[in-house]
């Protein structure tokens, strides 16, 4: 699976614009492992939330000194305090190539890639996922969930993405080309 970094700053936006333009299939919390209370090590992280959405409504809400609330249906879910946030989010899309069993193989790329790139099939899964109070949260989306360019990380390899609302993809395609120009020139 290929993943798109996206600025840190633009997080609750995007995950806003995620929300309000894709529709969310599952939610999944776990732990990232680490030191139980009892002073053992535990490699492995445990599961906290993990909701099939399937006629349901993600929703969020943050403020500045309590952190941010997932809601399902208005309720809460799940309490990230974040205080201790370093990264932004990430997409990453499934894809899969259709093999003559009928099973398919999932499509593993490397980092600067297009999310267009027409050589490529569509995604089955949008998966946004990131890293807050040492738990990581993924929200996985049917289908494709559209990406922008938003600027270089790194020249010419790594970039930062943003969450773009849906459209047609020869539209996202033909827009893609012209960010890239005008950032190349």
């Amino acid at each position: 699976m290929e993943q798109y970094w996206m600025p840190k700053k633009l997080d609750f936006k995007n995950l806003r614009l995620c929300l309000d333009y894709y529709q969310a299939e599952n939610l999944f919390i776990r732990d990232c492992g680490g030191h139980e209370s009892d002073g053992t090590y535990r490699p492995q992280g445990k599961r906290k939330v993990n909701e099939n959405l399937e006629g349901r409504t993600l929703d969020f809400r943050k403020d500045r000194r309590s952190g941010l609330y997932i809601l399902i249906d208005g309720n809460e879910v799940f309490h990230f305090p974040l205080r201790q946030y370093y990264k932004g989010f990430s997409l990453a899309y499934e894809r899969i190539i259709p093999t003559e069993d009928g099973i398919g193989r999932m499509v593993m790329l490397s980092t600067g890639i297009d999310p267009y790139d027409p050589q490529l099939p569509e995604p089955r899964r949008s998966i946004l996922r990131t890293v807050l109070d040492d738990h990581l949260m993924e929200i996985s989306f049917p289908g494709r969930v559209n990406l922008k360019f938003h600027s270089w990380w790194k020249k010419s390899d790594w970039k930062y993405w943003t969450i773009d609302k849906p459209r047609n993809i020869q539209e996202a395609i033909r827009k893609q080309e012209e960010e890239y120009s005008e950032e190349d020139s």
